[in-house]
């Protein structure tokens, strides 16, 4: 009897499963997914040449490229080209070169790839500095240094 009405409710169980995972993207909460007629990348990037430093603050569209950051399309193309690992901070137990390289700091938000994004960068150590360099057209020209 038991076997019986496992295979009755395994269906409906599965079922209701599937359903509650359905929803709307205007529920409480939102979601980390655009719509697909949105730009596939839309991000804020706002970068400080010093901790003092005024930031300047740039908008910047990928799939189509637009938006008011200074050579775009080279931002865009840095963007896709560039490995997963330069989109998140080095973690604590990775070896990174003590380097300073300067005081530049940046936070980007928005949508990567149609994902809710907020990425900082900074050049305080070896492994900063690399992932500053491999989207330095990100930067504009907050990327050179004071």
């Amino acid at each position: 009897m038991r076997y019986r009405t496992f295979i009755h409710t395994a269906p409906v169980v599965a079922m209701i499963l599937s359903l509650a995972a359905c929803g709307s993207e205007h529920a409480g909460g939102g979601t980390s997914v655009r719509p697909s007629g949105a730009p596939a990348t839309s991000l804020t990037v706002q970068v400080r040449a010093s901790k003092d430093a005024a930031p300047k603050t740039w908008a910047l569209t990928c799939d189509p490229v637009g938006g008011d950051l200074p050579a775009a399309d080279r931002a865009c193309a840095a963007l896709k080209a560039a490995p997963a690992d330069v989109f998140t901070a080095p973690g604590p137990d990775r070896m990174c070169t003590e380097i300073y390289g300067g005081p530049q700091t940046a936070t980007v938000k928005g949508t990567f790839d149609r994902r809710s994004v907020t990425w900082t960068f900074k050049r305080t150590n070896g492994c900063e500095i690399s992932r500053w360099e491999k989207l330095a057209p990100l930067f504009g020209d907050g990327a050179k240094r004071p």
